[in-house]
């Protein structure tokens, strides 16, 4: 089920800052408590291939995101010692030293768990044992939420894992959104900061369509 229009899960996890600092962190309640908006995006693992990327990827746009009045937070379901390691390893030895925004360390996965983004194909009680015998990584894919000020998701996205993002068009999606909240209008398809958007009824769409489209 989508969370799109729905509250973020209610749900406290653990995190990490770059000086090593452990703390608890409530995604829901930190975007009303500060009254920003909030990036979240979910990769797989610590110290693999593609991830390494998009988390500086999305360093290296950081200021963009913050001139937006928007929070950016990495999530996995590593513990927050694997995440202080990988925070310490060099970028040309794979690592991601110089990432400054908070990690969440979902290693209980209750929060992946709540979004259903936990790569289990299948998952079955073991009578015999009395367990649950997983099968899959259990580990995330590569997912996206954007947060409103009130803790409101406004957009969730879900890549297969080998798929890395890219990070310019989530700036994009944070303007669309301020600019519906800031004018009413809504924004038509490749929209970006500066062009024209289109009033929400048939004359709005008529008008746009017969000037930008032929």
């Amino acid at each position: 089920m989508t969370l799109v229009g729905r509250k973020f899960p209610n749900i406290e996890v653990n995190a990490i800052d770059e000086l090593g600092d452990t703390f608890k962190i409530n995604i829901l309640e930190k975007a009303k408590a500060e009254k920003k908006k909030i990036l979240l995006f979910w990769y797989p693992k610590d110290f693999t291939f593609v991830c390494p990327t998009e988390l500086h990827a999305f360093q290296q746009h950081l200021a963009e995101f913050e001139k937006r009045n928007t929070l950016v937070i990495g999530a996995s379901c590593d513990t927050a010692e694997v995440h202080f390691a990988w925070l310490n390893t060099a970028k040309d030895n794979g690592g991601i030293e110089g990432v400054t925004y908070p990690i969440v360390a979902d290693s209980n996965r209750n929060l992946a768990k709540a979004l259903g983004i936990l790569d289990i194909t299948n998952e079955d009680y073991n009578e015999e044992t009395d367990s649950v015998l997983v099968e899959g990584d259990n580990v995330t894919y590569r997912a996206t939420y954007l947060i409103d000020e009130e803790g409101t998701v406004f957009h969730e996205g879900i890549n297969h894992m080998p798929l890395g993002r890219n990070v310019k068009e989530f700036i994009r999606l944070v303007d669309a959104f301020a600019h519906v909240q800031e004018k009413g209008e809504v924004c038509p398809a490749n929209w970006e900061e500066g062009k024209e958007a289109m009033n929400a009824n048939r004359d709005g769409v008529a008008e746009y369509l017969a000037n930008h489209v032929n």
